[in-house]
């Protein structure tokens, strides 16, 4: 890999805690000395079966929340 180009793919898969499902990666930002800095980690579980579990429109208004608070 040229010192020019980013490494774009994704390292490693998260598991839920609970039910070691995999689950989805999600991007946050955090601002750090003036300018916003990403910071991956793992999304909501969608099996129906673990008790950590998101519905999908849960997960969508808890990240707008979430985004909202930090501005």
């Amino acid at each position: 890999m040229a010192s020019t180009e980013r490494q774009t793919d994704r390292q490693a898969e998260y598991a839920c805690p609970a039910c070691k499902q995999p689950v989805a990666t999600e991007l946050a930002r955090h601002k750090t000395l003036g300018i916003f800095v990403p910071h991956w980690g793992p999304g909501p579980c969608h099996n129906p079966r673990c008790h950590r579990h998101v519905e999908s429109g849960e997960a969508a208004n808890a990240a707008r929340d979430a985004d909202s608070v930090g501005r």
